[in-house]
């Protein structure tokens, strides 16, 4: 993809940024480079690579799922200064 001046100009307008023409030409290059590169990537032959979420094939180890507190739901809610049916109430916020 050829990219202009011009184009990073615009880029830079619409994320409101103020750039001098240094800074324009240098934010050129580097997304000169990062279109190249994307290039690159894009002319590698993926056919038959299955997609992946880690770079290594790792398993995660998981724990047992068992219940390890108590219920203190009670004990919680008594000192809560509005309380119906097991569910905590707040003042309305946002009308």
């Amino acid at each position: 993809m050829s990219l202009t001046s011009d184009d990073v100009k615009k880029v830079a307008r619409l994320a409101r940024l103020a750039m001098t023409e240094t800074e324009i030409q240098a934010a050129h290059a580097q997304m000169t480079g990062i279109f190249g590169l994307i290039e690159d990537m894009q002319a590698i032959n993926t056919d038959g690579i299955e997609p992946m979420s880690h770079a290594q094939d790792l398993a995660q180890r998981l724990r047992e799922d068992a219940v390890t507190e108590t219920d203190q739901r009670e004990l919680f809610q008594s000192v809560a200064p509005q309380v119906e049916k097991g569910l905590y109430l707040v003042p309305q916020v946002i009308e």
